[in-house]
This record gives C-alpha cells, sequence and structure tokens, in this order.
C-alpha cells in the first residue's frame, strides 16, 4: 500500500492547491498580477510540504508511530564518498537511460524518444526568474523527491520485501509521475541507481547530489544553452 499512498498523496495536494487557488479566485481574490515564475515556484514547494506532510506526518500522528533519521537516510551530513560517488552515478544512469531508450524505440513502434518535459518554467524577461527555475527545478524538486522516494519510500518498503521488489516498485512509481514515456523510462532508470546509492552509502545524500546534477543539466540544456537541445535531438 506504500507506493499507491505515496501516489495518492502527490496527486491530492496538487488537486488541494488547485481547488484553493479556484476558491480564491470566486471571491475574486487573484493570482494574475503574481509573475507567472514566482508563482510556478510558490505552487511546486506548496505542493511538494503538503505531499511530505501526507506521506510522513499524517500517519505518525494516526498510527502515534515514530520515525527517525535512519528511516529516512539523513542520520549524517554529507561527506566526501557522497561527493565523489556521484559523478559515477551520472555516467551510470545515463547510459543505463540511454540503452532503455534505445531499446523502446526498436520495440515499441509508437514510442517518442524527443519528448520534452513541460517543466511549468518559460518565457523568462528577468534574471531573477531564472533564479526562481533553478531554485524549483534543481534545488528544491530534488532534495524533496529523495526524500520522499529514496527516503520515507524505499528506506521503508526494503523493511518488508526485497530489496529488488523495494527499488523496482519505488523507480516504477517515480517513473509515473514524470508522465511522457521517454521521461518515465529515463527517471526509471534515474531511480534505480539512486536507490543503489542510498545502499551503497547508507544515506540519500549522494541520491539528492546526483538528482540536483542531472536536473541542473538538464536546466543548462533547456534555459542556458537551449539549440544544444535541438542539436542533439538532431
Amino acid at each position: 500500500m506504500l507506493p499507491a499512498w505515496v501516489f495518492v498523496c502527490f496527486f491530492a495536494s496538487q488537486i488541494i492547491i488547485t481547488f484553493l487557488i479556484w476558491v480564491l479566485s470566486l471571491v475574486n481574490i487573484s493570482y494574475d498580477s503574481i509573475n507567472e515564475n514566482l508563482f510556478n515556484t510558490l505552487y511546486a514547494a506548496v505542493v511538494y510540504l503538503l505531499t511530505l506532510f501526507f506521506v510522513i506526518i499524517v500517519p505518525l500522528l494516526i498510527k502515534k508511530s515514530k520515525i527517525n533519521k535512519d528511516d529516512i537516510g539523513l542520520s549524517r551530513l554529507p561527506n566526501w564518498t557522497d561527493i565523489l560517488i556521484t559523478p559515477a552515478g551520472l555516467i551510470i544512469y545515463l547510459i543505463f537511460s540511454s540503452l532503455l531508450i534505445l531499446l523502446a524505440t526498436r520495440v515499441i513502434p509508437w514510442f517518442d524518444a524527443n519528448q520534452v518535459q513541460n517543466t511549468g518554467f518559460s518565457q523568462f524577461s528577468q534574471r531573477y526568474e531564472y533564479v526562481l527555475a533553478f531554485l524549483t527545478l534543481v534545488v528544491i524538486a530534488p532534495i524533496a523527491e529523495e526524500i520522499l522516494f529514496r527516503g520515507y519510500l524505499y528506506g521503508k518498503l526494503k523493511k518488508y520485501v526485497p530489496i529488488w521488489v523495494a527499488i523496482l516498485a519505488t523507480s516504477i512509481l517515480f517513473g509515473a509521475i514524470h508522465g511522457a514515456w521517454n521521461l518515465i523510462l529515463d527517471t526509471f532508470a534515474l531511480s534505480i541507481i539512486l536507490c543503489l546509492l542510498r545502499d551503497y552509502t547508507g544515506s540519500i545524500w549522494a541520491s539528492i547530489l546526483l538528482h540536483m546534477l542531472k536536473n541542473g543539466i538538464a536546466f543548462y540544456i533547456l534555459f542556458i544553452y537551449p539549440s544544444l537541445l535541438v542539436a542533439i535531438v538532431k
């Protein structure tokens, strides 16, 4: 039930926030004057916080059980092992993801390997908007998602099922929430490596760093040097 609980909480949080925005609009409280990219940053931050509250805090309040830092892989600070292993993890992830996507293009006729994820950020006119997008995609999302998936979900699952089952369940769910099929495969591959990093290091810090590095590269390609994306696609 844990993967289902995380899945429901993740989308329920988005529905709740969207509903609240709709209710505010009914009483003539509008966010139209707020910069769109600032709104997207605030929206993402609130959704992640609400999801973490529902997934982790609510069961604790209901069951009166305890969860410690070991359970979510945050029992220590980052160390040199976490930092040094991150580039190796990136290389392994890129190879694994490329092989999965290549296989999918050969086996699945309708598979589109060139779909681009809708990040919610576009049409930057001010420098601070780049900062907002960077904070959301490269800092907030990796930290929140690692605590949620490789921390809480994977940490709980592997106590009750074989590790390979916990890795697959976590990775399938993580891929599923990203939408497009090529992104599902890519994030599925990423999640497997992130789970292995947690087991190897005993913490989610290396997973957070790799997730940040991966998203940082994507941020650079999408927003700083978009012509590189065109060249890659061609």
